[in-house]
């Protein structure tokens, strides 16, 4: 049977997509904001339709059939042209309102973003502006986001990036931690203190090894995928951190360590895809984002 030449409804399609890139209906239905039974009724739903099963079912688990797999490819195919007639439409956009999303780290969306925004209302009163606030790489071909502040260069053709800067970072601990273990006068006499993880440690020390930093797995005892709940253990005083030197200026209990060394270093990308830069929304917050990040670090 030649499935593609069967009719069915496109938000059955996307169900099954999101299905099959999610891996469980539950995953699925909390990216298509639906619950759990709609979603399963419309890959179901498109099952009956098509005649031929898509999934395995083994206990929670889903697994694609032969037949699934090859509507995936078709299927995403329809996604792809559906996302694009999306970017298409939003860049013609030229009023200043409407919805757009901007992703950045958790440390930049809690310590950084908030003054930009409050200009940026006073420009754009009737804009809605969402941050996704991420240490992940959100995937603007997907509509994750509208832009992207990044450190690293994206790769793909269809985004346009701008480097706005490279922001330098060092080690800090609170007053109190250091009136308690000591100020560490050099490199070596760093071996004898806590550190605190932002995400792996095994990815920290392999970050932290070009500097010549003397610790070990067993220096990272505390931690947290999430930077700001790991700035406020290091100013709780549980351990060294590194930070931002632009968000660290701004903690006066922080203490920079080792003020001499060689400062950490990483670049700052702003990042949107080539058609939302046609939007005035789009256009106007990229811009003021770009303008605001370099005043910030200069």
């Amino acid at each position: 049977m030649d499935m593609m030449n069967q009719s069915f409804d496109w938000s059955q399609a996307r169900a099954f997509l999101a299905t099959a890139e999610e891996g469980s209906f539950s995953a699925a239905a909390r990216r298509l904001k639906l619950t759990q039974p709609t979603l399963g009724r419309q890959v179901a739903a498109l099952e009956d339709d098509l005649g031929v099963l898509l999934f395995d079912r083994v206990g929670k688990s889903l697994t694609l059939t032969e037949a699934g797999r090859d509507l995936l490819e078709h299927v995403r195919a329809m996604g792809d042209a559906a996302d694009r007639i999306s970017l298409i439409a939003k860049g013609r956009s030229q009023a200043i309102d409407g919805q757009i999303s901007v992703t950045a780290s958790d440390v930049m969306s809690t310590y950084v973003l908030p003054p930009l925004l409050r200009t940026l209302r006073q420009h754009a009163p009737k804009l809605e502006v969402n941050v996704v606030a991420t240490n992940d790489i959100r995937d603007l071909l997907r509509r994750e986001a509208d832009i992207a502040i990044r450190h690293v260069r994206p790769e793909q053709p269809e985004l346009i990036a701008r480097m706005l800067c490279e922001e330098t970072a060092h080690f800090y601990a609170s007053r109190s931690y250091l009136e308690t273990r000591g100020r560490p006068a050099d490199m070596a006499a760093m071996a004898a203190h806590d550190f605190i993880s932002f995400g792996d440690p095994e990815q920290m020390l392999q970050y932290m090894q070009p500097s010549g930093l003397p610790v070990t797995r067993e220096n990272y005892r505390l931690g947290s995928a999430n930077g700001v709940v790991a700035w406020e253990m290091a100013r709780k005083g549980l351990g060294i951190a590194v930070m931002a030197d632009h968000v660290a200026e701004a903690f006066p209990d922080m203490e920079r360590l080792l003020p001499d060394m060689e400062p950490f270093t990483f670049p700052v990308w702003l990042t949107t895809h080539r058609e939302l830069h046609t939007s005035r929304p789009i256009r106007l917050v990229f811009d003021m984002l770009a303008e605001f990040l370099i005043d910030w670090h200069s």
